[in-house]
């Protein structure tokens, strides 16, 4: 693991941090140049952005605070500006951002219901590029691993987990910029990045050593992940029913 890079004598910079930020820049640009081929206003997309970015990445430290680990922050509340140490819940961030950004799309920018499906598929092959180069992050981090186990590819005896997710990402993205290409209703991106990631995150928790210990047999993450697969799937048959 190597949670550190040191950039010379005086200077370390926490790997994960680093690798966050510089997907969270790619993204933009990323973003941007999807907007300008698909014949969107650039501004408002890189609003938007900023938006999902800004209120994505508080909600992920807030849950990580009131959820995972209250006691510590409580003793010292100071802790809580301290990112740089890391601390984040993906599921946390993907939700506020999400939400965050529906209604910005709404109430700012006033855009009507029949366009949204169209903004949502140009951020789904980003949120799983971006939700990718995280796990890169929490790889060289050393957080969010795996179960013991004695395997060819264990890494310090345990599942490399975050591998996993990379690689389940990986292919992800692939078959959303493959399945873009295709005759498609606006929505069903986004949809299927939906029901993708959740079944990706569903097997990974299945080898992930989850301290925060199950809720009804299942771990949080499991739920949401069981969560996305449905709403995924039902958000997609309905655009599929639309266009039939």
């Amino acid at each position: 693991m190597y949670p550190t890079l040191s950039l010379g004598s005086q200077l370390q910079v926490p790997t994960y941090f680093l690798v966050l930020s510089l997907a969270a820049c790619t993204s933009l640009v990323w973003v941007d140049r999807r907007a300008f081929h698909q014949d969107l206003p650039r501004k408002e997309i890189y609003d938007l952005s900023f938006i999902v970015l800004l209120l994505g990445f508080t909600g992920a430290r807030l849950f990580h605070v009131l959820y995972e680990d209250p006691s510590y922050y409580y003793e010292k509340p100071f802790r809580i500006l301290q990112i740089w140490n890391g601390g984040f819940v993906y599921f946390g961030g993907a939700i506020s951002g999400i939400l965050a950004g529906i209604f910005y799309y709404f109430r700012v920018l006033k855009k009507p219901r029949t366009q949204l499906g169209q903004y949502l598929d140009l951020f789904a092959p980003v949120a799983s590029f971006g939700y990718m180069f995280g796990r890169v992050g929490c790889f060289f981090a050393g957080c969010c691993y795996g179960r013991f186990c004695d395997l060819p590819w264990a890494v310090a005896g345990r599942h490399p987990t975050q591998i996993y997710a990379v690689l389940w990402e990986a292919g992800t993205l692939l078959l959303l910029l493959g399945f873009e290409q295709r005759k498609h209703q606006p929505g069903q991106v986004f949809s299927l990045w939906l029901i993708l990631h959740g079944i990706g995150r569903f097997v990974m928790e299945m080898f992930r050593d989850d301290f925060r210990g199950p809720i009804w047999l299942l771990s949080i993450s499991t739920w949401l992940a069981l969560g996305l697969i449905i709403l995924g799937s039902f958000l997609f048959r309905r655009r599929k029913s639309l266009k039939s």
